[in-house]
């Protein structure tokens, strides 16, 4: 089923208020790739004079307020709501829903429009308290918790989840995903007005001039030795192991070869009880993730489960060769042995074929990585910004379920 293609004009009238509210269980400091996506886009809509409310639950960080809390935080007006641990995800948390707390909050400062991110019980209180208000809603289609299961041993809960996806999703005005095949894999589920929105890549962030030799001297690989590098979460849906036996094999031939993981997650501990000879850097952000990110020379990611992959077009700017699968970012991004290599989707043995044969050969990873950067250069976050920002406009101005033949969805 094709993507949908077709004209959206959502240019309000002067009165617009441009009030919106993002309902989100993730927000920085804690670090994963919805979280940062999301600070991104409200960073985005503030610029565009958008007045921003983020209803999430508390986190660590915030103390030990009780009951739901209001805060102004850099320009944002943070609703902070009870929430309780995720099992198997610590530091994470999902948000209670306060069903009432989130009316009242509402009816005295009405949002032109609710974007819900997550799918937890706060979203769905916000769903529910949202539409009996009259207020426009938006979603969007972040973590594909469905293809979670098999690997948390609940696979016979698949079909239940992707229902109560379904029925969350369909009652939005939009369904947001990050790329065009997620898009038609919803529209063959039955997902209803689903619409593109892609990802942006700083390249004035993550680039190869970032390199350090000082951190690689850190690292303990040696001028002429190889940095093998993942960059993500730690946790079973990551497919972790693909990474450690495709190292192995490339360690076989290239003895100076060095692992580096940078990240944190559940995975971790057992990582490290497993494999001490690898170098473990934890989570890092901002310029210092970039110069991890350069200061590598493979970029190996066996991940099944993305909705997009941010880490992908990351690498990719900071000059890296990348093996990945072929779907998500990297199917759209990646030119198979042009600037990267991707594998058949679930094709483990290829994948680790894939890496030991471009370790092998130092001067076609060298020039993947060049020719990397130069296919994600031009994919700014503003673009991204200016999508949204119709999106939102839109859903305000229909007030109402769109038709598919109304909307325009595009990669970036």
């Amino acid at each position: 089923m094709n993507t949908l293609h077709t004209h959206v004009d959502p240019q309000p009238d002067s009165s617009f208020t441009h009030y919106m509210a993002l309902v989100t269980e993730t927000w920085p400091p804690e670090i994963n790739g919805v979280a940062m996506t999301l600070q991104r886009l409200i960073h985005g809509m503030l610029a565009k004079g958008w007045q921003v409310q983020v209803v999430r639950p508390r986190q660590k960080s915030d103390g030990r307020k009780s009951d739901v809390h209001v805060e102004l935080q850099h320009g944002i007006r943070h609703v902070l709501v009870p929430g309780l641990p995720i099992p198997g995800y610590n530091g994470l948390r999902f948000g209670m829903p306060m069903l009432a707390k989130l009316r009242e909050q509402w009816k005295r400062n009405r949002p032109d429009v609710v974007h819900i991110a997550t799918e937890g019980p706060l979203g769905w209180a916000a769903l529910k308290v949202a539409k009996n208000l009259g207020i426009p809603v938006t979603s969007s289609f972040h973590t594909n918790f469905h293809s979670y299961c098999k690997y948390y041993r609940m696979g016979w809960l698949r079909g239940m989840v992707m229902r109560h996806l379904r029925v969350f999703h369909n009652q939005s005005s939009l369904t947001m995903v990050p790329n065009a095949i997620l898009s038609d894999m919803l529209l063959e589920e039955n997902y209803r007005n689903v619409v593109v929105l892609g990802r942006g890549v700083d390249s004035g962030l993550f680039s190869a001039h970032r390199r350090s030799a000082a951190l690689r001297a850190e690292w303990g690989v040696e001028d002429d030795a190889l940095a093998v590098i993942y960059v993500g979460r730690m946790a079973a849906e990551k497919n972790l192991h693909v990474v450690v036996k495709a190292f192995t094999a490339i360690q076989q031939n290239n003895p100076k070869a060095r692992m580096i993981w940078v990240g944190d997650g559940p995975a971790l501990k057992k990582l490290l009880k497993k494999h001490p000879d690898h170098i473990f850097c934890g989570a890092q952000l901002g310029e210092s993730l970039a110069e991890h990110y350069a200061s590598g020379d493979l970029f190996l990611f066996p991940s099944m489960t993305e909705t997009f992959g941010n880490v992908v077009t990351e690498a990719m700017a900071s000059g890296l060769a990348v093996v990945a699968y072929d779907y998500a970012a990297a199917e759209i991004f990646i030119k198979h042995n042009k600037n990267g290599l991707i594998m058949p989707f679930g094709d483990q043995t290829g994948f680790i074929q894939a890496a030991i044969d471009i370790a092998n050969d130092i001067p076609q990873l060298k020039k993947l990585g060049q020719s990397a950067h130069l296919a994600v250069a031009d994919y700014s976050w503003d673009k991204i910004f200016n999508h949204f920002d119709a999106y939102l406009k839109h859903a305000v101005a229909q007030k109402s379920a769109i038709e598919p033949s109304e909307l325009i969805t595009e990669e970036v």
